[in-house]
């Protein structure tokens, strides 16, 4: 059970746990934001910062904050950024995707959740479910939303048994003639995720 609360010159946000609140991401919040996503690239992920994949994480206000269609949650403890999760309105491009999953999730009508990323000693406290939880809600209130798509690199520890437990796997590149890029593209139902009600943007 979450329970709404208010924290002087934040948003308001949903208190998870003992300690944690989720809520959405303002000016303020980019620079924890982005440490936590620049230290999960280069420990978790195997290609470590590219900049045609991670822009994103540098201009995450012009990315996230600005746009209308699109969300940047937070999960912060005793000030701290602990946990990332936010929702775009583009579709996976192509290259390097395979072409049909580009033209099954185009840009516009496809919501793809990214950036869900929780700090190791941080884990395992069920945020990035709750994240999901959120973002889902989100698409559902942003309207114009067909699809929810995502894709997760199998080698980093926990992402793949996590999406498992949540989405359809529509693709898993492994199993590709040469190996593909090695990931798995994944599908939840535009309002699957559990309602809990919106965080406010």
């Amino acid at each position: 059970m979450t329970t709404e609360v208010r924290t002087p010159g934040r948003q308001s946000g949903r208190l998870l746990g003992p300690g944690y609140v989720l809520r959405a991401a303002t000016a303020e919040d980019v620079g924890g934001a982005r440490a936590v996503m620049l230290d999960t690239v280069y420990r978790d992920l195997r290609s470590g910062y590219v900049p045609r994949w991670h822009a994103d994480i540098i201009d995450l206000d012009g990315t996230y904050l600005r746009p209308e269609r699109r969300s940047l949650l937070v999960v912060e403890k005793d000030g701290e950024i602990v946990a990332t999760g936010a929702v775009r309105d583009q579709g996976p491009q192509s290259p390097p995707n395979p072409g049909w999953i580009a033209e099954r999730f185009p840009s516009g009508s496809t919501a793809q959740l990214c950036r869900i990323y929780v700090r190791p000693e941080h884990r395992r406290h069920g945020l990035a479910r709750a994240l999901v939880r959120e973002l889902c809600d989100f698409v559902v209130t942003a309207g114009g939303y067909e699809s929810v798509y995502l894709h997760t690199d199998p080698s980093v520890p926990g992402a793949e048994p996590f999406w498992r437990s949540l989405a359809t796997e529509v693709c898993d590149e492994r199993e590709l003639p040469g190996g593909g890029q090695g990931i798995v593209h994944f599908e939840l139902p535009v309002g699957a995720g559990p309602a809990a009600g919106p965080v406010a943007r």
